[in-house]
């Protein structure tokens, strides 16, 4: 089940409001010029599985999510590099254009800083994700990942990272920390 908690930025540790409604999440994001929507995976895909494999399993629906530049996390707990692939990803950043994802497999937390407010979504299978460009933003996938993202970047540009600096992310739960 998705989840959008949304925190002001002063209490980190207590959310405003939780919602577990795909039609209120959708609503919440869209606000603040964020896209959810869900769609089916066309196939059962375990984490791990090489980036070509996942692309071809998909077929056309990765085409359908737009046109641009692919890049697929595949991870499940067993990776050699997890923890260092975690922490990267736990930093907060900015992308030069605006990037999309998909949830194939599993689940992860994708944190939005906009304006005085964090927007914390637990996206699971099925949930796709729209972000606008310069939206600063962190991922988490949990101590022990399990799961396989398809992100599309409208461009080679688009994919540059900013990192922000800010440490106040840190101050926010993490996937684990959710449940």
């Amino acid at each position: 089940m998705s989840i959008l908690s949304v925190y002001h930025q002063s209490t980190p540790d207590t959310p405003n409001k939780v919602l577990t409604h795909a039609e209120d999440i959708a609503a919440t994001l869209a606000e603040q010029g964020v896209r959810f929507e869900q769609r089916e995976p066309a196939a059962r895909i375990r984490p791990g599985t090489a980036q070509a494999e996942v692309i071809a399993a998909l077929g056309g629906q990765v085409e359908a999510l737009g046109a641009g530049v692919v890049e697929v996390l595949s991870i499940g707990p067993e990776h050699a590099q997890k923890d260092e692939i975690r922490a990267g990803l736990l930093d907060e950043r900015r992308h030069a254009g605006s990037d999309l994802r998909f949830f194939v497999s599993g689940r992860g937390l994708l944190n939005l800083r906009i304006g005085e407010y964090v927007y914390a979504l637990v996206g699971e299978r099925g949930d796709v994700v729209s972000v606008p460009a310069g939206t600063a933003q962190w991922f988490d996938m949990g101590e022990q990942p399990n799961l396989v993202l398809v992100r599309v970047f409208e461009s080679e540009l688009a994919r540059k990272v900013e990192l922000t600096g800010d440490e106040g992310s840190r101050a926010f739960p993490g996937l684990d920390d959710t449940f």
